[in-house]
């Protein structure tokens, strides 16, 4: 009976530890939102960040409850094609993503992005309190460096709404398409899309070596 006990005992503190690890994890875990024009290749360049656990596409800044795709790009809702960046703090800091955000999109362009046009497709970092000032020092340290005036706006931080199931890791799916390249699957689509909206040729323009994820593309 003692040794049951003491298995007992022993097997209850082990399940302890592994529940406090779960716990520390998950409340070690952060969220970055921003919008940087299409949510497909958002979600592609910060998905291959080391640190990033998950990146998930959604609309966030306007006014409408449960807007549909259909309802963000047509107008009218106030709401922004967005992802939700969650990752652990010691692997990668909020300051390090900000400067990978600033540099991979179009920061002089205020009315979209690249090939889409549209108040949806417009960049903004979403953000309260002691995050909202470490973006707008992001945004001050990026302006320096390019020399323009840097139109990307830091905005409250607003309820966020998922996105419909097709568009979540829309860069590397296999489902087939009729799209304005023929019937191709999502991955491909993908990679043709974003070539001929010519996002990387513009982010390099601006950038340069600095852009983080236009030079493998």
């Amino acid at each position: 009976m003692t040794n049951f006990k003491t298995l007992l005992l022993g097997g209850l503190i082990a399940v302890g530890f592994a529940a406090h690890g779960t716990n520390a994890d998950a409340a070690a875990t952060e969220t970055l939102t921003v919008a940087g024009g299409c949510f497909w290749c958002v979600e592609a360049d910060f998905e291959a960040v080391k640190g990033v656990g998950e990146v998930v596409s959604g609309y966030t800044g306007g006014t409408s409850k449960n807007p549909t795709y259909k309802d963000v790009t047509r107008g009218g809702t106030g709401h922004y094609e967005a992802v939700q960046i969650m990752y652990d703090p010691a692997q990668v800091t909020r300051p390090q993503l900000l400067h990978m955000f600033l540099r991979s999109v179009d920061v002089t362009d205020a009315g979209g992005q690249f090939c889409d046009r549209g108040d949806s497709y417009r960049t903004a970092i979403f953000a309260s309190g002691a995050a909202a000032q470490e973006a707008k020092q992001s945004i001050a340290q990026a302006q320096k460096e390019l020399g323009q005036k840097i139109v990307t706006p830091v905005l409250p931080a607003q309820t966020f709404y998922k996105a419909e199931d097709y568009h979540q890791n829309y860069y590397k799916g296999d489902d087939l398409q009729v799209t304005r390249f023929g019937i191709k699957n999502q991955a491909e689509a993908y990679k043709r899309y974003r070539s001929a909206c010519s996002r990387d040729k513009r982010v390099r323009q601006l950038w340069g070596d600095a852009a983080p994820f236009a030079k493998g593309h």
